[in-house]
């Protein structure tokens, strides 16, 4: 008859899961300035996520980057067992940078996980949790956090809409998937503002040391770089 436990998309069943890193942003709104290399407690923001997704368990691991800062982020995480992507046209829009980590992801896989490289906060009990909810969703083909109304990050889909997403044009991506959707789209309600914090403006750095005591400090070679 087997474990009760591992019956019905229960905790403890094992799933293969590879996650896509977007790192290609041009970050405009902050002077240019790289933000997966700003760093919390001086270690850089992509390099914390980076630690999460190992102590969460995942399985592979795709990170996009482009632009002029592409090669410090991939200098930064080069000591990571990942593969990197450079997006030669980052200037498409975060959709471009989507489609190539979809596609090279490895067919084993069971579910995508769409992370961005800016949130602070995101740490390995965050992804769990996610994980777990994304592993008791029923029928839904997606998971998407959600804080006070307000939808967060990372969100989690069924590998098999890889293909879907894929086939549907180089402006359609998982975010768009979910809004052609609702109907198959589990929410996961939280408390946890984790899974909401990222930075795109000066006025979000100030807001989060205010937030939380601790400031977010960039790499002396990015002012300048």
């Amino acid at each position: 008859m087997g474990c009760p436990l591992k019956q019905g998309g229960g905790l403890y069943v094992r799933l293969s899961i590879g996650a896509v890193i977007l790192a290609a942003g041009e970050a405009s709104r902050l002077g240019g300035r790289p933000k997966p290399l700003l760093a919390l407690g001086g270690v850089p923001l992509i390099r914390r996520l980076l630690v999460a997704l190992s102590a969460a368990g995942v399985d592979a691991v795709v990170v996009v980057t482009g632009g002029p800062h592409g090669g410090a982020i991939e200098a930064a995480v080069a000591d990571f067992p990942l593969q990197l992507l450079r997006n030669p046209s980052p200037g498409d829009g975060q959709v471009s940078s989507v489609r190539l980590g979809l596609a090279a992801l490895p067919a084993h896989c069971d579910a995508m996980l769409m992370c961005l490289a800016d949130q602070p906060l995101i740490n390995g009990d965050d992804l769990v949790a996610l994980i777990r909810a994304y592993k008791q969703r029923g029928e839904a083909r997606a998971v998407v956090p959600r804080v006070d109304g307000a939808r967060g990050n990372p969100v989690l889909l069924d590998f098999a809409l890889r293909d879907q997403v894929l086939a549907g044009g180089e402006r359609f991506g998982c975010r768009q998937w979910i809004d052609a959707h609702p109907e198959a789209v589990s929410y996961f309600d939280s408390g946890n503002r984790h899974y909401l914090e990222d930075v795109d403006t000066p006025d979000d750095l100030s807001a989060f040391e205010q937030r939380y005591g601790h400031a977010l400090a960039w790499p002396p070679q990015s002012e300048t770089t």
